[in-house]
């Protein structure tokens, strides 16, 4: 029998993909000599080498014989003088040593400088500072491009090997996890947990030359940049043919391989599309595109070089990276030799979008900056010639007569361009920039009328009209965006079809804050119909009850959208009777002369100050009431809900909701919008679009509903026949009978996570009361099933809060019982238990084992254990042991287990929690918030131990008193509005006390 393990499936198959596949060479044969540089013309331009075969030892990162050979060939005044070549080589050497004291982003973005030639060196004429170019990205034909299987590298005591690794003249640049397609339940995840988790925590030296990671169970493929967490590693979709269910299944990993492994792709990613940023919590981090962002750009760069057309649209839904897009194409046009310095304008057509896209370029360091914040300004800098970046907003066009600057080489990309349609600002800019290059970005899709506004970036040499084109569908499935769902609620007060539609029509697309004067009569009289008091009150008490059922409980947060500013006051009022006063804020423009509305005002950083408590998870401030701010280019992954009580239509309407859609936690599978007005009573028509695909964006929840029972029957038909009023082992043993192995164990937990996704979608509702006792049934099966060696992540996961809640609603901690030690260690029990092997006694064994190395999950002494378990029960039921010689192994293992908790004192485990939490802090202090780590971790350490008891785990009591205490540690260092570190540490502490 064949077995197939990771070595000889995936990671050959790339193996092969990216050097040709290598036939054994006869003894006599004359081999034809290989250029030791350029591409291979075999694979994707990889020549292969046994790891070996590499001149370096295993604790040196770098192959320093080939970056010296690299530094001599490509740099004229090294080759002059060859041991120049050791004072670059000390340099980059002394930043791989800095990653234990700098941390890895920081030594990584030194060593990208260095690689994309930004550093010099004083070896020209006279000591002149010249560049140093440690790979040549003009002529790829000068590099030198080698892929290795098993890459070692040792620091310290600590080894990691890589499956494959992509090296460029000696510096390891791509990291190629593969994992083993033949456990269903063994993904992509499993790998990417590896480097994010284990490899750059303990080996950071092999990443500092890193350009990003790939991880592969051959199925799916998934890449992700240093430090980013692995629910936002995305896929690289870039030749995907339509799914073909012909396909061979290795197909998709072969075309993104094919599409992003390519040497000048590494190269380009690393040259054009990699940027290191400021967050919000003042932390560098690294961005690297995501494949849209990569095909779109390179479609502008390529354009502007052609020459011809001189404009495209580009439609990129909403929340998929418009404004990095933006920063790439910008950066990578003003460094292009053959563009000769162009001016690159970055044109946004409102102030808080203004902000947003500033905010993107200047957190990303671009040089070269120019904010034209006036017309005379943007006339002075267009007239000046200046070449720079420059960015600016469409009105500042609106009073620039004529031509501005006659250049051909100035470009301008056009943000939000569906919107340029007012005053005809769009043929304006045209007239300004004749010659100039107009690229138009927009997230929501063309429509028949709005032809006109499209005929100054649209070219009719493109298909459809667009250049470039990333829709929802493509969004949601590569997880860069949510599903949306809409509720729809309180029916009896939908108001008529016809009435919204004309109100509508008459609020000019809604988006003015400042209402209209003269509302026409329709609107008007829809106004006094939304703003009845009654109603008011009614909508009100529903969305606090909604809220606080079904979006506060998962720790997301909602915006209510009202009809106008009035209507903001009267929600706060009815609000403020239901919740504290702090819960709820209005968001919204005030003039100068309106005492009606002055307590609202907030002056631009106010405001931003108020959206950050928002989007802060600790922070009381759980709602707010708009009417139209914040409908466009505001950014809160932690909002969920939207209350939507307003007449909203096609993009407007679209861009609204996409509030909605940001991806956030494990725990946020949707955005919720819901509809007070019966704006989705026929989707079709809320959304008219000639893009039909775009009704798809919203379904409603009745739908989740309707599948429910389906679920639930596909889950419960694994257990056939079994009586589910039994408890205890008994129950648990004939349940986990039904489940014998691997694949029939990853089917059912595929089929669970499924049922669970349902349910925390829609619970609360009273349709849950008929099936929560088998849910909860099936909920306590999934979890003592899982590997306990923690792999496969994908679908063995941990269950969402509302089903825990259920779980423990009424657990008794006693009613499974632990007894192991008895068992093992009770001779006469022994002697009977083996002389006569039970199958369900030996099952009680295994079960009982797994529990207790599942209290161990993440000490390393127990993750050999819990492999050999897993690897034990595999032989067992593939045939290769007998029942009592596994028996007599598993009692064994059970012996080790009980050996292994005996070494390790709970104030081991403890000590172990300690350096963990020691671990994190140390991650998250920066120069800003020197931390004393020691402190925080000893007063958490101190206030867990006082208010845990045994087993509090499994209870939800216990599990609330240790949040509680862990969040009145964090807030005294003011640390506890960071819901990651909280969430980590949270973790740690369950694990280890």
């Amino acid at each position: 029998m064949a077995i197939f393990n990771e070595a000889n499936t995936v990671e050959a198959y790339l193996y092969d993909l990216l050097s040709g596949s290598s036939k054994p060479v006869a003894v006599n044969a004359v081999q034809e000599p290989e250029s030791h540089y350029g591409r291979n013309h075999k694979g994707l331009g990889w020549r292969r080498l046994a790891s070996a075969d590499f001149p370096r030892q295993p604790q040196e990162v770098l192959v320093e014989s080939w970056v010296r050979e690299a530094l001599i060939r490509l740099n004229p005044e090294i080759a002059a003088q060859p041991d120049r070549a050791d004072e670059v080589l000390y340099r980059l050497r002394a930043i791989v040593l800095s990653v234990r004291s700098d941390g890895l982003i920081r030594a990584n973005e030194e060593m990208m400088a260095w690689i994309r030639g930004e550093r010099s060196m004083p070896f020209g004429q006279n000591n002149e500072h010249v560049p140093v170019r440690v790979i040549d990205f003009d002529n790829l034909e000068q590099n030198q491009y080698v892929v290795t299987q098993q890459f070692t590298f040792r620091a310290g005591s600590a080894e990691r090997r890589a499956d494959l690794m992509l090296v460029v003249n000696g510096l390891p640049l791509v990291l190629i996890e593969a994992k083993t397609p033949t456990r269903a339940a063994v993904s992509w995840v499993d790998g990417a947990l590896q480097v994010h988790d284990d490899y750059e925590k303990f080996v950071p030296e092999l990443f500092v030359c890193n350009v990003f990671s790939v991880a592969t169970e051959g199925k799916e493929y998934h890449y992700g940049s240093l430090g980013l967490p692995v629910k936002d590693w995305g896929p690289w979709n870039l030749d995907a043919d339509g799914g073909d269910p012909q396909r061979h299944p290795l197909h998709g990993l072969k075309l993104a391989a094919e599409s992003m492994l390519r040497p000048h792709v590494v190269l380009d990613i690393l040259s054009s599309f990699t940027l290191f940023a400021t967050d919000k919590k003042k932390r560098r981090i690294k961005i690297i595109c995501r494949y849209q962002q990569y095909e779109a750009a390179n479609k502008i760069v390529e354009r502007v070089l052609a020459g011809y057309p001189k404009k495209g649209l580009i439609w990129h839904f909403q929340g998929s990276g418009k404004s990095l897009l933006m920063v790439f194409a910008a950066q990578k046009l003003r460094l292009h030799p053959r563009l000769k310095n162009p001016t690159v304008l970055i044109v946004v057509d409102r102030i808080d979008l203004d902000t947003q896209i500033t905010g993107t370029f200047t957190g990303a360091d671009i040089p070269n900056l120019e904010k034209a914040e006036t017309r005379d300004k943007l006339q002075q800098l267009l007239a000046q010639d200046v070449r720079k970046i420059i960015i600016t907003t469409i009105f500042k066009f609106g009073e620039a007569d004529g031509a501005l600057n006659e250049r051909s080489n100035i470009i301008a990309l056009v943000d939000e361009a569906h919107r340029t349609q007012e005053g005809d600002l769009g043929r304006k800019m045209r007239d300004a920039l004749p010659n100039a290059f107009l690229f138009g970005l927009t997230g929501t899709p063309i429509n028949r009328f709005d032809k006109n506004t499209f005929y100054a970036f649209g070219a009719d040499e493109d298909a459809k009209g667009y250049m470039s084109r990333y829709g929802f569908e493509e969004s949601i499935r590569d997880g860069a965006t949510l599903k949306l769902h809409f509720e729809p609620r309180l029916l009896e007060l939908h108001i008529d079809k016809a009435a919204i539609d004309a109100a509508f029509k008459e609020m000019t697309g809604g988006l003015s804050d400042i209402d209209k004067d003269n509302l026409g009569k329709t609107a008007a009289k829809m106004a006094v119909l939304v703003k009845t008091p009654e109603r008011i009150r009614r909508v009100c008490e529903d969305i606090v009850q909604h809220f606080q059922n079904k979006v506060e409980p998962n720790g997301f947060k909602g915006q209510i959208v009202t009809f106008d500013r009035e209507s903001c006051l009267l929600y706060k009022t009815e609000l403020d009777k239901l919740l504290p006063p702090e819960a709820s804020e209005v968001v919204m423009t005030v003039n100068a002369n309106e005492p009606q509305y002055k307590a609202f005002s907030r002056s631009r950083d106010e405001e931003e100050r108020l959206l950050d408590r928002f989007r802060d998870p600790n922070d009381p401030l759980k709602l707010i009431i708009v009417t139209s701010k914040l409908l466009t280019g505001f950014d809160a992954p932690i909002l969920q809900a939207m209350y939507l009580d307003k007449p909203l239509r096609d993009h407007t309407l679209l861009q609204a909701i996409c509030r909605v859609n940001r991806t956030y936690s494990e725990q946020k599978t949707h955005g919720l919008i819901v509809d007070y007005l019966g704006i989705f009573d026929d989707v079709a028509k809320a959304l008219e679009f000639d893009d039909k695909s775009v009704t798809a964006v919203v379904s409603n929840i009745q739908e989740l509903k309707d599948r429910l029972p389906e679920a639930m029957q596909k889950c419960l038909a694994f257990f056939a026949g079994v009586d589910r009023t039994v408890e205890g082992y008994e129950g648990l043993i004939a349940a986990q009978q039904c489940l014998p192995n691997n694949e029939v164990r990853d089917n059912f937990a595929g089929a669970f996570s499924l049922l669970n996704k349902l349910w925390e979608a829609i619970s609360p509702d009273t349709i849950l009361g008929q099936y929560e006792k088998d849910y909860k049934w099936l909920s306590q099966v999934y979890q003592s099933v899982q590997p306990s060696s923690g792999h496969g992540k994908l679908i063995w996961h941990s269950l969402g809060a509302k089903t825990i809640e259920l779980i423990h609603q009424n657990v008794h901690v006693d009613a499974v019982r632990d007894d192991l030690d008895t068992l093992v260690l009770d001779a006469d029990l022994l002697e009977a238990v083996l002389s006569n092997p039970d199958p369900t006694k030996t099952k009680e064994i295994d079960i009982k084992v797994a529990r207790r190395l599942r209290k161990h999950l993440g000490n390393p002494k127990f993750k050999a254990l819990s492999e050999r378990l897993d690897a034990l029960r595999d032989r067992f039921e593939s045939g290769v042991l007998n029942s009592v010689e596994f028996l007599k192994q598993l009692l064994q293992l059970a012996r080790e287990v009980l050996q292994a908790e005996k070494d390790v004192p709970p104030e081991e485990d403890e000590d172990r929690g300690k350096a963990a939490l020691t671990d994190l802090f140390n991650e998250v202090k920066t120069a800003e918030t020197p931390i004393m780590v020691e402190r925080v971790v000893a007063d958490i350490d101190e206030i867990v131990r006082l208010v845990r008891f045994p087993g509090w785990q499994d209870t939800l009591a216990g599990e609330r008193e240790i949040k509680k205490a862990l969040r009145k540690a964090l807030f005294k260092y003011k640390l506890h509005a960071d819901e990651e570190l909280f969430e980590k540490a949270y973790s740690y502490i369950r694990q280890y006390y």
